[in-house]
């Protein structure tokens, strides 16, 4: 026995409660009643998966004469991407500034627009695709507007969260010395959170990369909507394509902004 296994043997084990039973029961339950009334039938999807093998074979050639019509549509999905991460961070940015406890100390507008903030975070990005997509048309601009508003919600929650977590040293310091709200802002709590600004910035460009081409498939722009138009049309080789290209352009951009994150956090 190595040591490693000595010493989990040595860890204190916690009893099994009857509460943990009570939670293992109830979630039994309510897989049983959801595999009931959504009419889950494993036996029918493996009676379709010769149907979906031959999908699958077809996407497995990609067409490869169809990647000079994929990548303009994928070179709007990044600019959609990176068009709502700019304005969505920097209005979360500003936002977070003043729902920061330490920053705003009247607890009564921190309190109200946290809840806005909430109410704006439990909608969700499909949904937001399809009410702008209803008021501004089919396009771009929608996709734009629906990922601006999701990248405002991931952006200002973990901002603020940090915020919250700064040293208060130097704002102390610039308290005492007679400086006014935003010179604390400018020179104590803008150098401790700019990394972790440029760093959540980062991550929602990577969630907004592959969010961007799920919406385009409801209308709202980029490559979502030719890969919606290739699969309604049953060109399976083209979905290929244009899975192919997604799946390398994603792969590519979170290498980089993994690479990139990880150097503003050392």
């Amino acid at each position: 026995m190595s040591a490693t296994d000595r010493d989990m043997l040595k860890l204190p084990k916690k009893k099994f409660k009857m509460w943990n039973w009570v939670w293992v029961i109830l979630m039994v339950l309510g897989l049983v009643l959801s595999v009931n009334n959504t009419q889950t039938s494993l036996p029918e999807f493996f009676a379709n998966f010769d149907q979906f093998a031959e999908i699958f074979v077809q996407m497995a050639q990609p067409d490869w004469s169809y990647a000079g019509t994929a990548i303009p549509y994928l070179v709007e999905t990044i600019k959609m991407a990176i068009i709502s991460t700019v304005i969505g961070s920097l209005l979360a940015f500003v936002y977070s500034l003043l729902i920061a406890r330490n920053i705003v100390h009247n607890r009564a507008i921190t309190g109200v627009l946290r809840l806005i903030m909430n109410i704006i975070r439990t909608i969700p990005d499909l949904l937001l695709a399809s009410i702008f997509v209803a008021v501004v048309g089919i396009g771009p601009v929608a996709g734009i507007l629906a990922l601006t508003v999701f990248t405002f919600g991931v952006v200002v929650k973990l901002l603020y969260e940090a915020i919250e977590t700064i040293d208060p040293g130097p704002s102390e310091a610039i308290k005492a010395v007679g400086g006014n709200g935003m010179n604390n802002i400018m020179f104590a709590v803008m150098p401790q959170i700019l990394p972790y600004f440029i760093s959540y910035a980062l991550y929602a460009f990577e969630i907004n990369v592959r969010a961007s081409t799920i919406l385009g498939y409801i209308g709202a722009g980029g490559i979502g909507l030719q890969l919606k138009n290739t699969l309604d049309m049953f060109n399976y080789n083209q979905t290929g394509m244009i899975i192919l290209v997604v799946f390398l352009v994603v792969l590519v951009i979170d290498f980089v902004s993994t690479k990139a994150r990880e150097a503003l956090m050392r």
